[in-house]
């Protein structure tokens, strides 16, 4: 009983109407946006609240407009309503919808235990919701209409843009990729394309136009990819400050001179007055916009659905246009609010480069894994009597002189984390193997001169038969045994014919014996590129087939470079 005779002291002591006083404010400030003045409304049979995880660039405008709504006193069968807006990261969103789904989203890691699941989720870019909808279909509705639009643009300090005449300049993707690849004055930057969308448009849009450029598309594209990995921050924060601070020559040659950007992003450094602004590039053709998707998340309840498709309708017009631009948004036709201002060059409206579908953002982002990541390679040229044979289309050079060739452009491709080893390969090797060891698998680091004279000085064998089906097994089971899980293990086999040895395997014991010695759980993919017509495309393709890999044969020995490039940026053993 004293107890209870404590408590009603409490209470005609005033401690309740203490605490309302000192929480209710806090409320109203603090995590509920807005939600004071719902649950002051009078004649509310109770609250449909609202959680909005939104990314950061749009947070501040849905804040605006959902205090602007909850102003109207908005009701659902005479439920107030109550919004809480949260500017939160898209990929922290993306990995806590997958991993509540039980689903997994490749790049993105695990949810890191402290972002909610939100009621209504409005990511940068509807290519997160493509994501999701590849990890499993049902984690995002299938409908979700773009808020707003901001363009990808290539960041360029003034200095730098004056230099490479690029100062409202019409520059196409091949004009950029040249640059980052063969230009000093580039040093470019990206963000993590797994956990960023303006890295994952940007690739998209290297990966979209690199047939268009020839036999030089795909050196050019690994080569651009390898430098925006060398200049890759984990932070949008991370790299902008790794813009120049002042136009010293000095400064300009170790900052970032070139990365790409959303446009909000780049109007807000200029807007806080860098000793260096940035111009804004607009690549041809653009890649895809960040467009800020209006995802209502499925299994909501039918009052919470109704009060998301009411607060969904408010975010237009030209008053919401309007408050966009104060952000440095367009609206979502293209269309700039009173406010903003762009430069002269920039495209306002027109034709929008529409969102991929997942295939094309999970092969771009596969494109980036393949040529970043750290392998371990062994590559097996052939140096038979076929190798001897002149190419008519390559200016009389031999099948040998045009595999070096192209060996030598692809080791200047492979970065320093690679560990790389070659093999040369014919009957009547040193030792008696139908292969010798020029160079072990080692680090690029100490012995990239090393591989470059060895391939140099690979010379045809002319009375060499080939041990080609020896020379894979022994190969296979050599980069097996010192298998790296933190690397792609792989074999490359450069061959001008068919297996010939008659004292060697017969093709079926090769497949056979390759299957024996797989190992799941330490995959080791073949490659392999035929040099000319001798090359048996089937047979090859049993062999790969054993284990994984790709076959790349070029009937015209000339196109050879082509296809050893396109082999190691499209192989997909990591």
């Amino acid at each position: 009983m004293r107890g209870r005779h404590r408590a009603t002291d409490l209470r005609s002591n005033g401690f309740v109407a203490l605490a309302a006083g000192m929480i209710l404010p806090l409320l109203a400030i603090g995590g509920v946006y807005g939600g004071y003045q719902v649950m002051s409304t009078s004649g509310c049979s109770g609250t449909v609240r609202l959680a909005v995880a939104a990314s950061p660039e749009i947070a501040p405008v849905i804040k605006d407009a959902a205090a602007r709504w909850i102003k109207t006193e908005p009701r659902v069968d005479n439920e107030c309503v109550a919004v809480d807006v949260t500017a939160v990261g898209s990929a922290e969103v993306a990995a806590a919808v997958a991993g509540e789904g039980g689903a997994t989203v490749p790049g993105l890691g695990q949810a890191d235990g402290k972002t909610q699941v939100p009621q209504i989720w409005i990511p940068d870019s509807s290519m997160w919701l493509q994501r999701m909808r590849a990890a499993r279909e049902d984690l995002v509705p299938l409908a979700a209409p773009s808020l707003a639009r901001s363009p990808i643009v290539l960041a360029v300090p003034e200095p730098t843009a004056k230099a490479l005449g690029w100062i409202e300049t019409k520059v196409t993707w091949k004009q950029v990729l040249e640059q980052i690849v063969g230009d000093t004055r580039i040093q470019p930057g990206i963000v993590d394309p797994n956990r960023d969308s303006v890295g994952v448009s940007t690739l998209v849009a290297m990966a979209s136009v690199r047939d268009q450029f020839g036999p030089s598309g795909d050196s050019l594209t690994v080569g651009a990819v390898k430098s925006l990995m060398a200049g890759k921050s984990e932070q949008q924060t991370g790299l902008v400050g790794r813009f120049p601070r002042d136009a010293d020559p000095k400064t300009l040659s170790t900052a970032v001179t070139l990365a790409p950007l959303s446009e909000q992003a780049l109007h807000t450094y200029n807007a806080a007055g860098p000793a260096v602004p940035l111009i804004a590039v607009y690549p041809d053709p653009a890649p895809i916009a960040l467009d800020f998707p209006f995802a209502a998340m499925p299994r909501l309840s039918p009052n919470r659905a109704a009060a998301a498709e009411q607060f969904r309708a408010v975010l237009s017009g030209a008053p919401f246009r309007d408050v966009l631009a104060q952000h440095q948004l367009r609206a979502n036709d293209g269309s700039v609010g009173t406010g903003m201002t762009l430069s002269p060059s920039a495209p306002v409206g027109g034709q929008v480069t529409p969102v991929p579908d997942a295939a094309v953002i999970s092969k771009a982002l596969q494109m980036w894994v393949e040529i970043t990541q750290p392998s371990r390679m062994l590559a097996v040229i052939d140096v038979s009597a076929t190798m001897k044979t002149p190419v008519p289309s390559a200016g009389g050079l031999t099948k040998e002189q045009v595999a070096v060739q192209a060996a030598q452009g692809g080791l200047d491709l492979f970065p320093d984390s690679w560990a790389v080893g070659l093999w040369a390969f014919s009957t009547g090797m040193p030792g008696g193997l139908d292969y010798q060891q020029l160079v072990p698998i080692g680090p690029l680091t100490s012995q990239r001169d090393q591989l470059r004279g060895a391939i140099g000085g690979l010379k045809p064998n002319p009375k060499g038969g080939s041990g080609l089906y020896d020379t894979i097994l022994a190969a296979y089971q050599t980069v097996q045994q010192g298998w790296d899980p933190g690397r792609g293990n792989s074999v490359v086999v450069v061959t001008g014919g068919r297996n010939n040895d008659p004292v060697g395997l017969s093709l079926d014991e090769l497949v056979a014996a390759l299957k024996k010695a797989e190992n799941k759980d330490q995959p080791v993919q073949i490659i392999i590129i035929g040099v000319g017509s001798e090359v048996n495309q089937a047979e090859m393709q049993k062999v790969v087939d054993a284990t994984g890999g790709a076959v790349f044969v070029a009937p015209d020995p000339s196109k050879i470079g082509e296809i050893f490039t396109k082999a190691l940026a499209l192989d997909d053993g990591r």
